[in-house]
């Protein structure tokens, strides 16, 4: 993971970071609760990994996620990842999943269906609970059926991505329980 580096940036919802080779982005992740559990989690994640400024293109990216979490309909799109390791399903499910504009959603279903088959949906959601680059890659705009939010695996779980829908003005079909 040596030509892997990261940074550590804040956005609406809290510090995030990113992390990125020439190739493109590798990951990003949700904030963690403070800026050293997020830098903590990248190693984790990623082993012992610089911290750097982030080049042009990356900046690009970090500028884009913190418009779109500041309510600005910036969609991504434009975003070159580097998803190399991930398996051709999962790729196959995040580039669905990025076509979702800010505000809008799709179910799991949904994209099981474009994929193959409702029988898939299952598939999908593990898919997305892998999604290394929430924020570009969407994963908070795919619902379960009947639109409610279903799960999400970044921190906060489900009130995070309630948070994040809700910034981009996207209703969600979601009566909170004991459990949110």
């Amino acid at each position: 993971m040596s030509d892997y580096s990261f940074a550590i940036f804040d956005t609406a919802i809290g510090a995030c970071a990113i992390v990125w080779s020439a190739r493109g982005i590798n990951g990003v992740q949700l904030p963690m609760g403070n800026e050293e559990k997020t830098r903590s989690r990248i190693v984790q994640r990623y082993g012992e990994i610089a911290e750097a400024p982030p080049p042009a293109a990356v900046q690009h990216a970090i500028d884009g996620m913190v418009e779109l979490l500041e309510g600005k309909p910036n969609d991504l799109r434009d975003i070159a990842l580097d998803l190399e390791g991930v398996p051709e399903f999962n790729r196959g499910v995040y580039d669905i999943a990025r076509t979702i504009p800010p505000g809008r959603t799709m179910t799991y279903g949904d994209i099981a269906r474009r994929l193959g088959g409702l029988e898939l949906s299952r598939d999908v959601g593990q898919a997305l609970g892998r999604n290394p680059c929430p924020i570009v890659v969407p994963c908070h705009r795919v619902l379960a059926a009947g639109d409610k939010p279903g799960g999400f695996s970044a921190n906060g779980g489900v009130a995070t991505k309630l948070k994040m829908l809700a910034i981009e003005g996207a209703m969600v079909n979601h009566t909170p329980s004991l459990f949110d």
